[in-house]
């Protein structure tokens, strides 16, 4: 299954650690699957505090229904 639409998951972003739900998943150029995630605590890179980021599918350590 490649759409975690929905689904809570863990993974790296940047090398940081991140965790957030899924907003939407795509295919993107190329055939590489890539996540919209709204992330559960913001996170400060270059100055900027962001509230999502894009992970690659191969990024993605844990994928859950829910956060539990």
């Amino acid at each position: 299954m490649w759409n975690y639409e929905k689904m809570w998951i863990t993974g790296y972003y940047m090398d940081k650690p991140v965790s957030g739900i899924v907003e939407s998943s795509r295919v993107a150029y190329g055939g590489e699957v890539k996540h919209t995630v709204v992330l559960d605590n913001p996170i400060n890179m270059y100055g900027v505090n962001r509230d999502r980021v894009i992970l690659n599918h191969s990024e993605i350590e844990t994928v859950a229904d829910n956060k539990e």
